[in-house]
């Protein structure tokens, strides 16, 4: 029986393209992707967030799947129905402290405000000298400036109602693409194990299987260090910080912890900015603990905040996240500013995989276009499968033996 190939004239006589052709189909197609991503980017960077989250959720559904009867579209279905309760208990609790938090500002407001007026009766006594100019507040209408102050305040809360139904239109635009979000997250977790195959059977007809399945490999590695990585820095830097300044009794202390970890996602500059969130929270904190003065409190924190640091960034990033990026930290910064110019928010959380990925496929066709050896370095044999007790107990026997006056493994002399 012949094949489609040998039966079909058309098939088997079709003309190859000329080398002028294969380029000017390859720029046209990047010109259209271009185009589509410009065109279509609010929805792209749904689908970014919706493969990030089933991404990083993987392992649960691995592990689900492994250990229980269930099918990896229950596991899935089961799992996601978890984070919903979980991230709706959150945003409950969130709500209830900023109401509590609000409730205290007003109840604190009118000492506030009795302070600022003492203050600005103290700077009103002395004039305001500019250069050659000088100004004496107390020759100033000041009933003018509260009239036009009031003023701008009625202006502000006049069109009450068109703020209310945008605020409503915005909360239901929301809750639409969060919805949106959690569905193709759905989907593509399900379908997610199939992505490897499929790339690299497209690969097998022209024969670059082997490279397809070793760049992916890399670019999975890459991606898992990094999402995975944060995930766990974030979890384990929120609830350091948030006991941390608990125990200084700094107020809002799990607010602060919660920033931090969210903060763990923004590269290098990340920790820096939760820093300074928690420096500003003690300067401005009245009931100071401990006796000391405002500033002497802001070093405290600030000289905590720092050992955090010093312990994430020698003791939990080498084992959690590794060497998987391999990059410079002034280009994570580069790309994390223009990150933030391309797509805000999400640009800045992925800019350092991002820049990975594109070394990687840099390299790869760099080499190429040389006719060197694409990967001159073996594949590194996956790690084997251990128990969570036993990881544990390898990271302290290494931090046991990288201690001064800890003795290496296998060296039994006294």
């Amino acid at each position: 029986m012949t094949s489609p190939d040998t039966k079909s004239p058309a098939a088997r006589n079709s003309p190859p393209w000329a080398r002028t052709t294969k380029i000017i189909v390859i720029v046209v197609a990047l010109l259209l992707c271009a185009l589509a991503f410009y065109l279509f980017r609010g929805l792209i960077r749904q689908i970014v967030i919706a493969a990030i989250l089933a991404y990083v959720l993987t392992p649960v559904f691995n592990y689900i799947e492994r250990h229980t009867p269930l099918k990896r579209s229950h596991s899935v279905l089961i799992v996601y129905l978890l984070l919903v309760v979980a991230v709706v208990t959150v945003l409950i609790a969130l709500g209830i402290e900023a109401v509590n938090q609000a409730n205290r500002l007003i109840e604190d407001l009118p000492g506030i405000v009795a302070d600022l007026t003492n203050r600005m009766v103290v700077l009103a006594r002395q004039p305001i000298v500019i250069g050659p100019f000088e100004i004496d507040l107390l020759t100033m209408d000041l009933t003018t400036v509260r009239d036009q102050v009031v003023d701008v305040v009625r202006g502000l809360l006049g069109p009450s109602s068109e703020i209310i139904a945008n605020l409503a239109t915005g909360t239901v635009a929301t809750v639409t693409v969060i919805l949106f979000i959690f569905i193709m997250s759905i989907y593509i977790a399900i379908d997610m194990p199939r992505f490897g195959g499929l790339i690299a059977d497209m690969a097998a007809q022209p024969g670059y299987r082997g490279d397809a399945e070793r760049l992916t490999n890399q670019f999975s590695r890459i991606w898992r260090a990094y999402l995975r990585g944060q995930v766990i820095l974030a979890l384990v830097i929120g609830t350091m910080v948030g006991v941390s300044l608990t125990l200084l009794g700094l107020r809002n202390a799990i607010a602060l912890g919660i920033i931090a970890g969210l903060l763990e996602f923004l590269p290098v500059m990340g920790p820096i900015i939760a820093a300074v969130i928690a420096i500003l929270a003690a300067l401005l904190q009245t009931d100071i603990p401990f006796n000391v003065t405002p500033f002497t409190y802001a070093m405290i924190v600030l000289a905590v905040m720092i050992v955090i640091q010093q312990i994430e960034n020698n003791l939990l990033v080498p084992r959690i996240v590794g060497g998987a990026l391999d990059l410079h930290p002034l280009v994570v910064i580069v790309g994390v500013l223009a990150g933030t110019s391309v797509a805000g928010v999400l640009g800045a959380i992925l800019a350092a995989p991002t820049l990975a990925t594109i070394k990687l496929l840099g390299s790869y066709g760099w080499r190429k276009l040389f006719d060197l050896e694409p990967f001159p370095d073996p594949e590194p044999e996956p790690p084997p499968k251990q128990s969570l007790s036993t990881r544990f107990g390898q990271i302290f026997q290494r931090n046991s033996a990288d201690a001064p006056g800890g003795q290496p493994e296998g060296d039994e002399s006294g």
